[in-house]
């Protein structure tokens, strides 16, 4: 434990093994930086499975041999409905596979982080301690545990 150890010597490791408490504080950091990209790109491909819909639902309503424009690595050809059609809703089926993986990536990693901030007893500025009940004085906050306070 983080607190036993190192106390009376602020960012030391106990015993000589253990993350210091600036370790602590990067590789928290770092897994709510990798939390976020995660559900940052998860959010993006919402939006992209939105857009293939509405287009899907659009071209379904239009005469299959009329003609339509389609981005393909970045130009412009030139198709039929009924040849954009099938690849719209099979890179659409495609990315409701890689959110749902995003997903679960994005639980596992929030899991990790909340196993993470419970080992270190890492507290974030601002959120209050509902689990413990309110202790008397500035030293009695503090008690026997040495807790790691991010903002």
């Amino acid at each position: 434990k983080m607190a036993d150890g190192a106390k009376g010597r602020p960012g030391a490791a106990p015993g000589g093994k253990g993350l210091t408490t600036e370790q602590v504080v990067a590789r928290f950091n770092r897994l709510r930086q990798e939390q976020r990209g995660l559900a940052s790109k998860a959010s993006e491909l919402e939006l992209e499975l939105n857009e293939h819909s509405l287009v899907i639902e659009t071209l379904r309503e239009v005469d299959p041999t009329r003609k339509c424009y389609r981005m393909v690595g970045g130009i412009l050809v030139e198709r039929t409905v009924k040849e954009v059609l099938p690849a719209l809703e099979s890179n659409k089926e495609q990315i409701s596979k890689i959110i749902e993986t995003l997903n679960q990536q994005l639980q596992a990693k929030g899991r990790e982080l909340n196993e993470f901030r419970e080992k270190h007893n890492i507290h974030l500025v601002g959120e209050e301690d509902s689990k413990q009940p309110p202790k008397e004085g500035a030293k009695g906050a503090r008690g026997g545990s040495a807790g790691v306070l991010v903002s």
